[in-house]
C-alpha cells in the first residue's frame, strides 16, 4: 500500500486550550513558540479561551507577535471538549498539533511527532508512560473506564491517551465533519480511524496552579464517553433484568405449588414488602438508564452549537498585524 506523499514544509498549528491557566499561558506559548522556530516550519499557535475567568485571554493578547499567537475567546465555559473542536475548527495548518495550554505536555516531543508523520502515519498521539503520580482515584477510574471501553469491542481507545497528539489535515477535516454536539474526542479520535500510533512520555510538573479537571467534572466525562460509544449501560441492565427475573419467577411458581397442592399459607410479608421496594428501586435505576441515552439525544435534536466565539484574534503573519473578527458559532 501506498503511503501519503508528505510536504517537505508543512504548515505547522499548535492548538492550545486553556480554562485558568494565566499563571502559565505566557511561559507555555514561549516554550512552544521556541520550539516551533527551531522546526524551520511555517506555523502558528491558536489559543482558545474556554470562557476563563482570570486574565488569560489578557495573557495572551499580550504576548510578542513574533510568537505568531491567535486567540478564540468563547463566550463562556463550554468544556474541553468544545475547545477543541473550537481549535481544530480554525487551524490552518497541514499538520495540526494539540497541546494543554498547562504546561505539563513536552514540547521536546514535536520533532517525533513530525518524524513519524513523515513516515505515513496520520495521527501521532502521546501516551503516559505511567500515571504514578496521579491520585487512586484517577488511576482506578481509568483502569474502569478503559476496562468498559473495551469490553464493548466499538471502538479501541488507546489506554492512557490523552489530548497531545499530531493530525493530518485529512483527520482534521474527518473530526470537523462529524456533526455531534455531545463530544467526547478521545473516542471520536479513535472512531474515525486512520493509520496511527501512540509514542510514551512523561507529563512536566505545573509550575502555577492546579488542574481544573474535578473529580466529579473526569467522573461526567467518563459516563459521557460510556454512552456516546457504546451501548452496554443499556445491555448490563437488560442483563441484570434477566437475571432477577429469573429466580423471581421459579420463586413464584414454587409459591403457587406450594399453595395448591398443600394448601399452606404464604408466610413472609416483610419479604414481600421488600422485594417490591428492591425491584423498584431497579426499574427505576433502568428507567435512569435509559434517561441518560434519551438525553443524547435530547441534546442532538436541539442543535444548539457546539461552542460561541465573542472574540477571535488571528495569528500574525510576517509583514502584518492581527487581524480581529467578530462573534462566531459551531
Amino acid at each position: 500500500m501506498s503511503l501519503p506523499a508528505r510536504s517537505p514544509q508543512p504548515h505547522l498549528s499548535i492548538v492550545v486550550p486553556a480554562y485558568n491557566e494565566a499563571g502559565n499561558i505566557r511561559g507555555t506559548l514561549q516554550t512552544v513558540a521556541e520550539a516551533c522556530e527551531a522546526l524551520g516550519l511555517p506555523w502558528d499557535i491558536l489559543v482558545v479561551d474556554d470562557g476563563s475567568a482570570d486574565a488569560t485571554a489578557a495573557e495572551v493578547a499580550a504576548v510578542p507577535p513574533a510568537w505568531r499567537v491567535g486567540l478564540l475567546r468563547l463566550s463562556r465555559n463550554f468544556g474541553k471538549e468544545a475547545a477543541l473542536t473550537a481549535g481544530l475548527d480554525h487551524a490552518q495548518g497541514e499538520v495540526v498539533v494539540c497541546m494543554d495550554g498547562d504546561g505539563q505536555h513536552p514540547v521536546s516531543l514535536l520533532p517525533a511527532l513530525l518524524a513519524h508523520w513523515r513516515e505515513g502515519y496520520d495521527m501521532v498521539y502521546a501516551v503516559r508512560e505511567d500515571r504514578d503520580r496521579e491520585s487512586a482515584f484517577k488511576r482506578l477510574g481509568s483502569r474502569i473506564f478503559y476496562g468498559l471501553m473495551s469490553s464493548t469491542g466499538q471502538i479501541d481507545i488507546p489506554a492512557n491517551a490523552g489530548d497531545f497528539r499530531l493530525m493530518d489535515r485529512r483527520v482534521v477535516e474527518a473530526l470537523r465533519a462529524l456533526p455531534e454536539r455531545q463530544r467526547f474526542m478521545k473516542g471520536i479520535y479513535a472512531w474515525v480511524g486512520f493509520r496511527s500510533l501512540g509514542l510514551p512520555y512523561t507529563p512536566l510538573a505545573r509550575e502555577h496552579g492546579q488542574s481544573s479537571f474535578s473529580r466529579r467534572k473526569l467522573a461526567r466525562l467518563a459516563w459521557t464517553g460510556i454512552t456516546s460509544f457504546s451501548v452496554l449501560p443499556l445491555r448490563l441492565a437488560s442483563l441484570l433484568g434477566v437475571m432477577l427475573a429469573l429466580p423471581a419467577f421459579a420463586y413464584g411458581l414454587y409459591e403457587l405449588i406450594e399453595k395448591t397442592i398443600y394448601g399452606s399459607d404464604v408466610p413472609g410479608w416483610p419479604t414481600v414488602v421488600v422485594s417490591i421496594m428492591f425491584f423498584s428501586g431497579v426499574q427505576l435505576l433502568f428507567i435512569g438508564v435509559l434517561g441518560e441515552y434519551l438525553a443524547r439525544v435530547y441534546e442532538e435534536v436541539k442543535a444548539r452549537p457546539t461552542y460561541l466565539i465573542a472574540e477571535r484574534l488571528a495569528p500574525p503573519q510576517p509583514g502584518a498585524g492581527p487581524a480581529e473578527a467578530g462573534p462566531a458559532a459551531r
